[in-house]
């Protein structure tokens, strides 16, 4: 993401219980361990979307064959969420 110049270094991971009282307009599930497993988010009006995302963490080999996997997989979300704002909103 430093590349993209995005800084994520101070970014968590949270609860999903964090989120409960909060009525999403969209949720959408990344890969698809989670749209199978993942507990369900309680939400009037938000349209449920789901994307099996390239995982590069899957991805054995040399540096740069780890680091080329993690490019493919941002950029794949990049498209996706492109796509997302141009459809969606």
């Amino acid at each position: 993401m430093k590349e993209d110049e995005i800084d994520i270094s101070n970014h968590t991971s949270n609860h999903v219980d964090e989120y409960k009282d909060i009525d999403f307009d969209y949720i959408i599930t990344v890969c698809d361990h989670a749209n199978e497993n993942c507990p369900y988010i309680p939400s009037k009006n938000a349209l449920r979307l789901h994307h099996n995302f390239f995982d590069p963490s899957k991805v054995a080999g040399t540096d740069k064959e780890k680091h080329n996997a993690f490019l493919k997989a941002r950029n794949e979300i990049k498209d996706y969420i492109k796509n997302f704002i141009e459809q969606y909103l």
